[in-house]
């Protein structure tokens, strides 16, 4: 990369990586700003600082207004620009971004279109799987892995936006084709603050996307719909839209609705059975349809055999009389989601094990202990991820919202809850292991990870 005459052999905003050559890009973080280390990158050999202030480097700096917007678009262009070379799906909201996600890759992939995936899970070119640490990586990963993307004929990428993602900018100089807004209900406000900064946050992808394609059963997308000014499209499980599911029967182990659509200005309708369930999973796949639907892709077949989505209401095979099932659920809504699924499926209790993390929104904990004791018939309350702060604590703060008449079981370590859950389980029993879903690990004090993966647990557990 030539800059202004000068070869620049790298590119970073971390000045522990800065190498003779490189370029090093100050950003102010909430807690290190990299401004203050630009001294230190010039005596490691940068050949060039990027920073928003006079930092008194003469021709060393390249003084802009916004470090985080020139780094996107440096690295971009230090990887030759790869989001010009496809098309872009972008899915943002609180729930069912991981799910949808999959669900329009698997899709696409059945329909001859070779598609990357950026999301929490995992990332994916094709059938080939790549580790991932982040919901929407930070800008020179992104760039790196959509040059590989592009270098491997990817034609679509389907990509998870955080809300992180867009606040700080990670995602660069990419434009969405299309953009979906699945919901927006309690989460991240340690971060945030408030839902008005969460809102606006989200809000930022509708603003470089061409079409936008929202869910109007959620307030905040009734609201989005009526605040942007792209080409829009609305999809429903409640109401008339653009795209909508009706006449919907959930059943134990598969779902059936209508699915009401325009083809070439006549409407349409078609009968569709899914092997997932639930209504959240029913507006889930009305989202994915409606994307299909309108690139012109007739997905039909595909959705009714797609099989589900890793951690999201996932059954874990038993071979016992009772069922167990993983899911990611760590937010009030998504909790209550999936619980009352269960309850209007199963034939037996719900035994409801939950717990949340920490270092992250307390104001949620007292919240989904309400939730767990609403729904579920037994409750054990237990650990998450506790990371830098004392697991009974947190504990403490979920049983604050459970119901007075509750009875329920509080048990730390979630092994020994997992145990204490399959050894009370009876016939016909649902098993529902929220928060975690398809997470293998469990973090504890000073970021330390221990391996920890339910499914290999339960499994384990139940031979």
């Amino acid at each position: 990369m030539i800059l202004s005459g000068r070869e620049i052999t790298g590119l970073t905003d971390d000045s522990r990586k800065v190498k003779p050559g490189f370029m090093f890009v100050c950003i102010k973080g909430n807690r290190f700003d990299g401004h203050n280390a630009a001294k230190q990158a010039l005596e490691q050999g940068a050949e060039v600082i990027v920073c928003e202030r006079d930092l008194g480097l003469e021709d060393k700096q390249i003084i802009v207004e916004d470090t985080r917007i020139a780094y996107g678009e440096l690295c971009a262009e230090y990887f030759g620009n790869p989001h010009k070379k496809m098309k872009f799906i972008g899915i943002t909201g609180t729930n069912g971004k991981t799910t949808e996600t999959n669900i329009v890759k698997y899709c696409l992939t059945a329909c001859n279109k070779k598609t990357g995936l950026i999301g929490t899970i995992q990332n994916e070119i094709g059938d080939k799987i790549i580790h991932t640490d982040n919901t929407t990586p930070f800008c020179y990963e992104l760039f790196e892995l959509l040059a590989k993307m592009a270098e491997e004929n990817c034609e679509y990428v389907v990509m998870e936006v955080s809300s992180f993602g867009l606040e700080q900018k990670r995602i660069g100089p990419i434009h969405f084709d299309i953009a979906v807004f699945t919901n927006l209900t309690r989460d991240h406000l340690d971060e945030h603050k408030t839902m008005e900064n969460y809102y606006l946050a989200k809000k930022q992808l509708f603003e470089i996307c061409d079409t936008a394609v929202i869910n109007i059963d959620d307030e905040y997308g009734k609201r989005l719909y009526n605040e942007i000014n792209c080409n829009k499209k609305t999809f429903s499980i409640k109401e008339k839209a653009d795209y909508y599911s009706y006449d919907i029967k959930l059943h134990s182990n598969h779902s059936e609705f209508w699915y009401n659509y325009s083809l070439d200005n006549e409407i349409k309708s078609q009968f569709l059975q899914t092997k997932l369930i639930g209504m959240f999973n029913i507006s889930n796949i009305t989202a994915c349809l409606s994307v299909c639907e309108y690139l012109g892709l007739d997905v039909f077949k595909d959705i009714e055999m797609y099989s589900g989505t890793k951690g999201r209401c996932e059954v874990i095979p038993t071979n016992r009389d009772f069922t167990v099932i993983r899911d990611y659920a760590h937010t009030p809504d998504a909790l209550e989601n999936i619980l009352k699924t269960l309850k209007e499926c199963s034939k037996g209790k719900i035994i409801c094990l939950v717990g949340c993390g920490g270092n992250r929104d307390k104001t949620k904990r007292p919240l989904m202990g309400a939730v767990a004791s609403e729904y579920a018939d037994i409750l054990v309350i237990t650990s998450d991820n506790p990371r830098d702060e004392n697991p009974e604590d947190i504990i403490d703060d979920i049983i604050k919202g459970v119901k007075s008449e509750k009875t329920f079981e509080r048990i730390t370590d979630r092994l020994e809850a997992i145990k204490y859950a399959l050894d009370i389980a009876g016939k016909g029993d649902v098993i529902l292991l929220a928060g975690k879903g398809h997470e293998d690990y469990q973090i504890f004090e000073n970021n330390r990870h221990i391996h920890f993966d339910e499914r290999e647990i339960v499994i384990d557990l139940t031979k």
